[in-house]
């Protein structure tokens, strides 16, 4: 009898791997055949939790009642614990009860709100450059997708004259994300308020992802929200996360904030998708939302990053590539030169003659083309070491 051929869902023919689970796969083999590449690409904090956040977790664990099934709200610690957060830091006033949602990462945030506001056949606003998961998930949802322009020359801001000339009648979410991932551009108090006006206008959802505002230079103290802004809560949705501000990547301790309608209609989406966090991992990260000793360590992370940001830009002036210096986050995003036709000329002279993996920027749109990105999460060593070898190999 002949056997019938299987074939997967129509909806993968959308998306693509991601770039890095396949780019790794050949770091992996170079590595295997002794090249002993170091990797500059990927945006995996490499330092640890505080000690007092692990033995928190520890400690929970080893309680006999800890390993039953958690409720998808989460437990009223965790949410107690960012909604002080908010309070403390934005001077955003939030009601834990109703108000916050904690999340398996971002990532599950950006399916799940998907999932709660758009339609198969609605649309989506992508930023271009952006973190490609916005987009990916939006088509495997059966959303359209449109990207909106980011560009240098708007210091990597929103175009609103270009949003406004859109046809916006089928738009239900928009994403966006400051501090900005890739290209560093900084929050700003201006844009959230022409983000809120928008949304308003429009009826549209924005979400905006705000992983990266402790990573900010040394001695800068402010954070911005775009709850901040009056009437932000009635149509926006942020996200915030313990992966950077806090070293915890791998926990998958997350959350949404915004009004209560739109928490229950996430929730509706959560409690048929998933289970709640392990209850120990829940309890540390509310610990370390709220104990006043994280505050040492946060700002040592502040320093520590300050001091490979330093070594990224010897690298990026190595490769010949220019960069603002006003960036902020966890990487550093730089033009290469004109001598190159496109990107993946230098990234692959880069990852084959010097050995060192740094990520091209039309990963994440076509507005990054000419664009790489260092990652700042490798010991300073380890970029020290790639300094030299592009020097090296650069003949500088």
């Amino acid at each position: 009898m002949e056997k019938k051929a299987f074939k997967p869902a129509d909806r993968l023919s959308l998306v693509q791997e991601y770039y890095f689970s396949r780019k790794l796969k050949e770091v992996a083999k170079l590595n295997a055949e002794g090249k002993n590449i170091i990797s500059l690409a990927i945006g995996s904090p490499d330092q640890p939790p505080s000690e007092h956040t692990i033995e928190v977790l520890c400690s929970e664990a080893r309680k006999a009642n800890a390993h039953g099934y958690q409720p998808t709200v989460g437990t009223p610690e965790l949410r107690q614990a960012m909604a002080t957060f908010y309070q403390r830091w934005y001077g955003v006033e939030l009601d834990p009860a109703s108000e916050v949602q904690p999340l398996i990462g971002s990532k599950e945030g950006i399916l799940h709100a998907t999932l709660a506001f758009v339609n198969p056949g609605d649309t989506v606003l992508v930023p271009n450059p952006g973190y490609p998961t916005y987009t990916s998930l939006s088509k495997l949802l059966g959303a359209n997708v449109v990207s909106y322009d980011l560009t240098a020359e708007n210091g990597w801001q929103p175009d609103f004259d270009q949003l406004e000339s859109m046809n916006l009648s089928r738009v239900k979410l928009m994403w966006t994300n400051y501090p900005h991932m890739p290209t560093g551009a900084r929050a700003r108090r201006e844009t959230y308020e022409r983000l809120v006006a928008f949304a308003q206008k429009h009826g549209i959802v924005v979400v905006n992802d705000n992983p990266y505002s402790f990573i900010r230079p040394v001695g800068e103290s402010s954070l911005l929200s775009i709850l901040q802004i009056p009437g932000a809560k009635d149509c926006c949705i942020e996200f915030n996360s313990l992966s950077k501000s806090h070293n915890m990547p791998g926990w998958r301790v997350a959350m949404l904030v915004t009004n209560a309608q739109f928490v229950q209609w996430i929730l509706k989406v959560k409690t048929n998708v998933e289970n709640g966090t392990f209850r120990a991992i829940q309890l540390a990260a509310a610990d370390a939302l709220t104990n006043t000793s994280e505050e040492w360590h946060r700002e040592a992370n502040v320093r520590t990053y300050a001091r490979r940001r330093a070594i990224a830009e010897q690298i990026m002036t190595a490769l010949g590539c220019t960069f603002d210096p006003e960036q902020t986050g966890m990487f550093l995003w730089g033009r290469i030169p004109d001598s190159y036709a496109n990107v993946e000329d230098l990234t692959e002279r880069v990852l084959h003659e010097a050995r060192v993996f740094i990520t091209p920027g039309f990963i994440f749109g076509t507005n990054g083309e000419r664009y790489v990105r260092i990652s700042l999460c490798a010991k300073e060593e380890q970029m020290k070491e790639a300094l030299e070898r592009i020097q090296d190999q650069f003949n500088l």
